[in-house]
């Protein structure tokens, strides 16, 4: 079996619309070494075409069924729980186009589900209307439980920071499906047909990337493009296998070798 690599995007690959050093020289030697690959994103704003369109500006060519995210995620989810049920949506075209294709009705009456997600359109009107619904029986569903995300101009609040409100407001904490939840791991496993002993987890993150994919049983590598500085990592209580400055650094073919040598 082929080794593979799941891959985080924001923090990793880019920040904003700025390719980050070495990223495409990353997805380059993935590709000649005949590794499979899946980037996995907890941001639930976008469609994979979205994100194929970001990655082509930037100068990185792959096909749409090259990304998962968090709204993919928790469209599989609640289908697999409630098929053919409804949705109360606070959450970016990604969110909602990927309910729709899991056969779920958006509605703002008597949903089954309130579903949170990324997005730059919240307001006091919307958080109360879902207060309402959960109050009134909706189950609450979040697609990640990121307080913050990179940027170009820095740190930016994401589904995490949305939920807050709404949690505090209803004392009911949401379902989270994205990462660190090993649920979006082993889909993302899935879907590369890869056995999580036989794959890389890459990201910036030690609160979802690295916990979600020791918790898969990944190996897993670190960089520091992104959130976590390199002096917050001894401050937790598990270690990435890996630690890289950028993407770029990561010697594919050399870990790749250690990792079938180990699994030998």
């Amino acid at each position: 079996m082929p080794v593979s690599f799941v891959i985080d995007m924001d923090g990793v690959i880019y920040h904003g619309h700025r390719l980050i050093p070495g990223a495409r020289e990353f997805v380059d030697r993935l590709r000649s070494g005949g590794h499979p690959f899946l980037f996995l994103t907890n941001n639930s704003q976008w469609t994979p075409r979205d994100l194929k369109h970001r990655l082509e500006q930037l100068g990185i060519g792959v096909e749409d069924s090259a990304f998962h995210t968090s709204a993919l995620a928790t469209a599989e989810f609640l289908k697999t729980q409630r098929p053919g049920g409804s949705a109360f949506v606070i959450g970016g075209a990604g969110l909602t186009n990927a309910l729709y294709e899991a056969g779920y009705h958006l509605t703002e009456r008597d949903p089954d589900y309130v579903v949170v997600g990324d997005t730059r359109r919240y307001d006091y009107e919307t958080i109360e209307h879902a207060i309402r619904l959960i109050l009134g029986g909706a189950r609450f569903i979040a697609t990640n439980p990121d307080l913050t995300g990179p940027s170009e101009a820095g740190l930016q609040p994401a589904c995490g920071a949305l939920v807050a409100p709404i949690e505090l407001a209803t004392g009911r904490k949401p379902y989270y499906v994205g990462k660190p939840n090993p649920l979006m791991m082993r889909t993302a496993l899935r879907k590369l047909g890869a056995h999580s002993s036989e794959s890389f987890m890459v990201g910036d993150r030690m609160d979802t990337d690295i916990i979600g994919g020791t918790e898969t049983g990944m190996q897993t590598i670190l960089v520091l493009s992104g959130v976590t500085d390199r002096n917050e990592i001894e401050s937790f209580p598990y270690r990435p296998t890996f630690v890289f400055e950028y993407v770029g650094h990561i010697p594919v073919d050399q870990l790749v070798a250690q990792q079938r040598e180990s699994s030998e």
